[in-house]
């Protein structure tokens, strides 16, 4: 009686391919020599006098004033006064998207009432309430906080609709049919379908009350990042509007980046970041 030899042993591990990590050390590096293009291309064009440098200071003096800048107390607590505004706006305007826009989302009717309403208000331009918040408020950061607010919701309230519309009909109806309760319905169902919708929103919404919080600041006179601007460019100081224009550029990538990782960390299930990886 001969023995039948020992079946295959097949391993889990995941082999990733060379090609892959040159592509992931290749996007770094590129984007790396984009900014020093540009720099240089920046110093160049100061340097040659192509504009005149009470328009353009040169990147030379623009970074000496920002490291000048950095050194100095009252600059970081003009970011954090930027920083606070942009993150309670942005956590009024979420909480107030999501809940709204689930609730409008799930309820057909109440959807088609408010359709019309939605499509009226969603393109008003936020700064145009600016007045109204002043005359409200006064000069103080709820009147910045108005104008964040209202900006921020539509981005997560629309892509939380589209959310919700996206559910699957043969989805919700078997989980009906198997007699599933409304909130094992919102978390088996609902919401692993509304989280990338809800995911982006936050995204656009994260970077739309960065600009409408220095927009606020540089309109209504807030303490922050906008106000050093524009008392910068009424003195002629154009090297520190550079300077701070460069910080604000900063701080909004920062946030992309770290509202891109929360978002491929909490979505790591889903087909959409999976599908990212494998390319």
């Amino acid at each position: 009686m001969t023995l039948a030899p020992p079946a295959p042993v097949y391993t889990s591990t995941v082999v990733v391919p060379r090609r892959r990590r040159r592509r992931s050390f290749r996007a770094p590096l590129l984007g790396l020599l984009g900014v020093v293009v540009f720099l240089g291309v920046w110093q160049l064009v100061s340097a040659a006098g192509l504009i005149n440098p009470s328009q353009l200071p040169s990147a030379a003096n623009t970074f000496t004033r920002l490291g000048t800048m950095a050194a100095d107390l009252e600059f970081w607590r003009n970011v954090g006064r930027t920083l606070t505004a942009w993150a309670i706006g942005l956590a009024i305007a979420s909480v107030l998207g999501i809940l709204l826009g689930g609730l409008i989302g799930l309820v057909p009717v109440l959807r088609r009432a408010t359709n019309t309403t939605v499509e009226f208000l969603r393109p008003i331009p936020s700064v145009a309430l600016i007045p109204l918040a002043i005359l409200t408020y006064g000069i103080q950061i709820p009147a910045a906080l108005v104008i964040i607010v209202y900006a921020c919701f539509w981005q997560v309230f629309v892509q939380v609709l589209y959310g919700v519309a996206d559910i699957d009909t043969v989805a919700r109806d078997t989980a009906r049919s198997y007699g599933l309760t409304r909130g094992a319905q919102l978390r088996s169902l609902v919401l692993p379908t509304a989280l990338p919708y809800i995911f982006t929103g936050l995204r656009l919404a994260a970077s739309v009350a960065l600009i409408l919080a220095i927009t606020a600041e540089m309109t209504i006179s807030n303490p922050g990042l906008g106000q050093v601007i524009i008392t910068a460019a009424s003195n002629g100081n154009i090297a520190t509007v550079y300077a701070v224009v460069i910080v604000t550029g900063l701080l909004g990538l920062i946030i992309n980046l770290v509202f891109r990782v929360l978002e491929r960390r909490a979505l790591a299930w889903h087909q959409s970041v999976r599908g990212e990886e494998v390319l």
